[in-house]
């Protein structure tokens, strides 16, 4: 992995920034860069919702996938890493990904909001990822309650969006899968 140093700086001065930034950063011998990041919270949201569906899709050929999986949109060009990503059949990369690491077709992306960016997560990039023809749901868990908004395209091609609070189950139907509340903001360490 190649890294962009802009400075070196030290640990303190890190520090300093890193709590001013909105996005995460990391920090090895003076040097900074971006990467993709959150809160224990944060984490513990999006690993739950990744578990529990792949759970549900072991017989299946869907895979889920965490943020290490750079999705690219491929109507607008954005290239982005969600929280969450299920891919279903083949995976379809990116031609001008000569690496073959950029994936256009997931069937379900999952955004767990971070104050940060939950307007950007709500907004635009929502709108970026309903532009990509095999989507069929977008997941947006918050941190700060149990709540999850299940954006659905329907067979017209329109998106509608059901919210889900407390201890409720959503429906997947693309996947046929369900999800408790209960098990997605489950917390052992609380």
């Amino acid at each position: 992995m190649a890294h962009a140093a802009h400075h070196r700086m030290s640990f303190a001065e890190y520090l300093a920034i890193e709590a001013e930034s909105p996005i995460k950063h990391e920090f090895l011998q003076g040097q900074v860069w971006a990467t993709a990041g959150g809160s224990r919270r944060h984490g513990a949201i999006a690993a739950n919702l990744l578990r529990l569906l792949g759970n549900q899709l072991q017989a299946r050929p869907c895979q889920a996938h965490s943020s290490d999986v750079r999705i690219r949109v491929l109507a607008t060009g954005l290239a982005t890493y969600p929280d969450g990503s299920i891919i279903c059949g083949q995976a379809e990369l990116d031609p001008a990904d000569e690496r073959g690491e950029s994936v256009t077709n997931p069937v379900v992306l999952i955004e767990v909001l971070s104050p940060s960016t939950a307007e950007y997560d709500e907004g635009e990039k929502l709108d970026h990822y309903k532009r990509i023809a095999s989507l069929r749901h977008v997941l947006i868990a918050a941190q700060d309650e149990r709540r999850i908004d299940v954006w659905t395209r329907g067979a017209d091609g329109a998106w509608a969006v059901a919210r889900q609070l407390g201890p409720g189950v959503v429906h997947l139907a693309a996947l046929g899968a369900d999800l408790q509340l209960d098990d997605v903001y489950r917390d052992p360490l609380a």
